[in-house]
């Protein structure tokens, strides 16, 4: 197991300027050296930063203190691959490219695709961050892909949940409870996944749209039409993109029968395969954002997102920013970048615009903020009704709030 005293993690991955001074950074290569990292962290009371490619540091709140990082990455293999029962067991600090490379002599793949992927995100950080991408309307995110998981608690106890199997009902389902706790709960470890099919074909159709209120008609007309798109992502300007997986025939004669359809007027298929991920790589960058952005993401009933686009148009007026939209449309998923301005515009907006979703029953995860913004703005908002059962969990698992503490701070 590596243990480097140094604070510097790898460029951009470093949490030190936002967690108060990092003692040292610990990169075990087996369950067992992370489980002895853990172990030894709880002894000593040092609090734990878990991060793998260090692509989701900035979600949520800062940690209040962070004494070591276990860095997962060196958790990389594949346990187990049973072709034939479509599963494969990892160690969480694989990649999701390179579990995807490994899989595709198999002819399979998790048909996952969270922006993230480009910069290296491991399946643990991913599940931990619950991420997800275009595809999300046809298979979820990773959370519905994991049958299985061995979790590492804040004492070092491991604990595995589900099984190698797809139909499984061995008790509860911890690994669901860890997607979305950002490392507040305990280190992901292992998962074991459900992997599916390579598609045999892919098509994108990109479809013309009059703003926000276009792109939501369009889209729900193609998910009621036979056509079954895997992904209908809004650019934040006038375009919709529709993906389609299948065989050639069938992934053909759904383009055929796209012309049928009214709201669908004037789509043309993008290119080869090259020109699709050419596509859906700069779709990625626009939920990604840059440096000095900040990035907000919102959920939503579908229906109220025109409105959000509007309310967010204004609050960018008011506050002096320049902000943009895009995102999963039918779904009520939308990705906010704030941009120029200063901090206290950035936050001012933030807050504004956190207001209207809230007030809609929608919720806003900060994903990214320019320098600053975490003085002048909550990172979370006004707090779930679920509250109780969250502090009640992080108790339980976490007694001495020791991973990751603050992350989700005010809250816990």
């Amino acid at each position: 197991m590596a243990d480097d005293s140094s604070a510097a993690v790898r460029p951009g991955a470093s949490p030190a300027p936002r967690s108060g001074g990092v003692r040292s950074v610990v990169r075990p290569e087996s369950l067992a050296e992370a489980v002895d990292a853990v172990r030894a962290a709880a002894a000593a009371d040092r609090a734990l930063l878990f991060t793998g490619a260090g692509s989701a540091l900035s979600w949520g709140a800062p940690p209040r203190r962070t004494d070591v990082v276990l860095e997962t990455t060196g958790l990389n293999r594949v346990l187990d691959h049973a072709a034939a029962d479509l599963t494969v067991r990892v160690q969480a600090g694989m990649s999701l490219e390179e579990l995807q490379r490994l899989l595709a002599p198999s002819r399979q793949w998790l048909p996952f695709d969270p922006p993230a992927a480009s910069s290296g995100a491991t399946l643990g950080g991913l599940l931990a961050c619950a991420d997800a991408g275009p595809r999300q309307p046809a298979f979820g995110s990773l959370r519905d892909l994991v049958i299985g998981a061995t979790l590492v608690l804040a004492d070092g106890s491991v604990v595995r949940t589900g099984g190698r199997v797809i139909k499984n009902v061995a008790g509860y389902d911890l690994a669901k409870l860890f997607a979305g706790s950002l490392g507040a709960f305990g280190l992901v470890a292992e998962l074991t996944l459900r992997v599916h099919p390579r598609p045999r074909a892919t098509a994108t159709l990109a479809v013309p749209v009059a703003g926000p209120e276009g792109a939501l008609t369009a889209a729900r007309a193609a998910l009621r039409s036979p056509l079954e798109p895997v992904a209908a992502e809004w650019d934040g300007a006038h375009r919709l993109l529709l993906r389609f997986h299948g065989t050639p025939g069938g992934v053909e004669a759904r383009l055929r029968l796209a012309a049928a359809v009214p709201e669908l007027a004037g789509a043309r298929p993008i290119g080869d395969e090259a020109e699709q991920a050419d596509v859906w790589a700069a779709q990625a960058r626009l939920v990604n954002g840059d440096e000095g952005d900040t990035v907000l993401r919102a959920g939503v009933r579908p229906a109220h997102l025109p409105d959000l686009v509007r309310s967010l148009e204004e609050c960018a007026r008011r506050d002096g920013v320049e902000a943009t939209a895009c995102g999963s449309v039918a779904i009520g998923v939308l990705t906010v970048r704030l941009r120029g301005g200063d901090a206290a515009s950035h936050a001012a907006c933030l807050t504004d615009w956190r207001r209207t979703v809230h007030a809609l029953g929608g919720t806003v995860t900060l994903r990214r903020r320019r320098e600053g913004v975490d003085a002048l703005a909550d990172a979370w908002g006004p707090a779930p009704s679920a509250l109780p059962v969250l502090r009640a969990l992080k108790r339980r698992f976490d007694p001495a709030d020791r991973c990751a503490p603050g992350r989700f701070a005010p809250w816990f």
